[in-house]
């Protein structure tokens, strides 16, 4: 199941590509769900995380690239005049 679930993210597919010998999607689906919902895979990180740690095999450095952290223009919280409904508006009631 949880190789089902691995390849399923890997690869990106959607549930219902999930090849067969992994068993059916829509169990590898509902497991998958329920062990989100009640935190065993946040559980399952933290023991792998921990053993990896203690044998010496992460490296928490890490390095952050400013030039590839971009905002989206509707994340700012600054007024912009794009000149939309408002300019219409005004224009309509001016034209009568």
């Amino acid at each position: 199941m949880v190789e089902g679930v691995i390849w399923r993210y890997r690869v990106g597919a959607p549930w219902r590509d999930v090849p067969a010998e992994f068993g059916p999607w829509q169990t590898l689906w509902k497991r998958h769900r329920r062990y989100c919902g009640d935190g065993t895979w946040d559980k399952v990180l933290a023991v792998l995380l921990t053993e990896a740690d203690a044998a010496g095999r992460i490296d928490w450095s890490v390095s952050v690239d400013s030039t590839i952290n971009r905002a989206h223009q509707h994340a700012t919280n600054l007024a912009r005049d794009t000149g939309g409904p408002i300019e219409l508006q005004e224009s309509a009631g001016g034209a009568g």
